[in-house]
């Protein structure tokens, strides 16, 4: 199976297939995409605290906490809170939709129409801005922005401006949405790991660092060929698993307990 694997891979440019040990520094978890899902995360991180085995491992959280769901300032205030106050270390690194709405305040003309487009209405809702499409244009769009401002305060201005791009432990990387397979992970441009790459997900990494991000919707958690998946749609579905990471491999964290993602009995999750 590996030699084919490797054929298939050098076949269509791909390289060899990626078979680097999972070896982070330390164990850690991992929450995908929430989109203003405040129930789900407030579910996700009691099934954490639940978890003897888990609750003090570090957070990381993969971006994306805004948008098309109705929580957007719910969900902000929560991690700011839970960043500040609580004793693991928690990461919160920034989502295209973070990007989107920072892009909104520099410049409200040009960039309206697209965060609008993309969830933006939602989230100038949660914070009880009633704006419309008909408010993309002139000065009306511009006190919109005004008003985000205000509603935000500069305490969430600040931390939405001062999200990392990625974290990394050992010979695991964490970013939003991907990276540049022929570039050293350090050395990424900042919109390839927020909006992704076009090989990403077709050629395998040669440097034996594993990429987990969001950004991508998946059905279930997944692993393939050094790139972890934990983007289940929770704005659509309502699911947001939270994954661990270890050296013993991958996890999702549930009730009472956790269920194995990789290695399985047959290993074909790393294929």
């Amino acid at each position: 199976m590996g030699t084919f694997l490797n054929n298939l891979f050098q076949k269509f440019g791909g390289g060899a297939a990626f078979d680097a040990p999972l070896a982070p520094d330390q164990p850690f978890l991992v929450i995908g995409d929430i989109h203003g899902q405040l129930d789900a995360l407030d579910a996700t991180l009691d099934r954490i605290a639940d978890d003897p085995k888990h609750a003090n491992l570090p957070l990381v959280f993969v971006g994306d906490y805004m948008d098309r769901g109705p929580h957007s300032a719910g969900v902000l205030n929560r991690l700011m809170a839970l960043q500040a106050s609580d004793p693991r270390d928690i990461t919160c690194l920034r989502g295209n939709h973070e990007q989107l709405l920072l892009n909104f305040l520099d410049n409200p003309p040009m960039n309206a129409p697209v965060w609008f487009a993309n969830g933006g209405l939602a989230t100038l809702n949660s914070f009880g801005i009633r704006a419309t499409k008909l408010d993309m244009r002139g000065d009306r769009v511009l006190m919109v922005r005004e008003r985000l401002k205000m509603e935000m305060g500069d305490e969430a201005l600040g931390f939405l401006r001062s999200l990392p791009n990625l974290w990394q432990t050992g010979n695991v990387a964490v970013v939003h949405a991907g990276a540049d397979p022929a570039t050293s992970i350090t050395d990424q441009e900042d919109d390839v790991l927020i909006w992704g790459h076009a090989d990403f997900r077709t050629r395998p990494r040669a440097d034996g660092v594993w990429v987990v991000h969001g950004h991508t919707i998946v059905p279930n958690v997944m692993v393939r060929q050094g790139r972890i998946s934990v983007d289940t749609g929770a704005f659509q579905t309502g699911a947001l698993p939270a994954v661990a990471v270890s050296t013993d491999g991958v996890r999702v964290v549930g009730q009472g307990g956790s269920q194995q993602i990789w290695p399985d009995r047959d290993m074909h999750e790393a294929s």
